[in-house]
């Protein structure tokens, strides 16, 4: 987890919104993705890697503002 606290908030906000929005057309993967997840079509191993990679940043963002949350103000 130090070498997340290491990562500057901003480039990885930068970086997980444009993993999230690529490819820019048609449509995002991710948004893809997620309908595919939800309508139950998410079942081959490519759909689920794309699934993984697209949200990841977000992921690691989300973990990044909650460790900075319980510590508390800097």
């Amino acid at each position: 987890m130090q070498l997340l606290d290491k990562i500057p908030l901003g480039p990885l906000i930068l970086a997980a919104i444009f993993m999230a929005l690529a490819p820019f057309q048609p449509q995002p993967h991710l948004w893809e993705k997620i309908d595919m997840l939800f309508a139950g079509m998410l079942s081959r191993p490519m759909d689920i890697f794309d699934l993984f990679w697209h949200s990841f940043l977000i992921v690691l963002v989300v973990i990044k503002l909650l460790r900075r949350a319980k510590k508390g103000p800097a």
